[in-house]
């Protein structure tokens, strides 16, 4: 009697391991070619505003992981510094923008900070950084987001504040902190979106077996100086 085969539910295995670690996209792609930036989006600011400082400022977002196969992808934090816009204290708002191809992904020091134990390799962050900004966030049609805000009915405790990613624009009523140091003013907080809010689908394999959770947590700590 020929012996059967038992090699399958290897190579079966095997093939879901692989796609599971290409949702953290370590497969290669070619390099994007370079183009012109874009011009950003107008910020209108008076002669009285405070201006974000870029190097002092920073937002975070951290995506989690989420499937039944959820413990073979790793949950990731984005983050930039590279802020530009103001504060009208007078006025009440503040206008600020941000370009998504200035994001980093997954600098450890923002992983600690976010409860994260593990760092993924240096190969597994460049893929990621492909997979997030070139599959699921289409950067190059749309490198800006935007954020227009305004104190809520007077209050100085949360801001409502209107999102521009993806090419749609969404409102959110978001809690904040508020302090003014001389001539600084020191502006933090934090708010979840949803992905699909913005006409995003997230990165999915394997049917959403291995998917990143629609649900994001941002974090932001901004500086504005006159």
């Amino acid at each position: 009697m020929r012996k059967k085969n038992c090699k399958w539910p290897y190579q079966a295995a095997f093939l879901v391991a692989a796609l599971a670690i290409s949702a953290c996209g370590t497969q290669p792609s070619a390099p994007p070619a370079a183009t012109a930036p874009l011009a950003g989006p107008a910020l209108h600011a008076s002669q009285t505003a405070h201006r974000i400082v870029a190097g002092d400022s920073l937002v975070t977002i951290t995506v989690r992981r989420g499937g039944p196969l959820a413990r073979m992808g790793h949950d990731h934090v984005v983050a930039t510094r590279q802020l530009e816009g103001f504060i009208e204290l007078a006025q009440g708002r503040t206008e600020l923008r941000f370009r998504l191809d200035q994001l980093t992904v997954d600098e450890a020091a923002l992983r600690k900070e976010a409860g994260l134990e593990t760092q993924p390799s240096a190969d597994a962050i460049d893929g990621t950084r492909r997979n997030m900004f070139n599959k699921v966030l289409k950067a190059d049609a749309y490198p800006w987001v935007l954020v227009r805000a305004a104190f809520e009915q007077g209050a100085k405790d949360r801001l409502r504040a209107a999102i521009t990613l993806h090419g749609q624009t969404r409102e959110y009523i978001v809690p904040l902190e508020l302090r003014e140091d001389g001539a600084t003013v020191l502006a933090s907080g934090a708010f979840k979106v949803r992905q699909t809010d913005f006409g995003i689908t997230p990165f999915a394999v394997l049917g959403g077996a291995l998917a990143v959770q629609d649900e994001l947590e941002l974090k932001f700590a901004i500086s504005a100086r006159r």
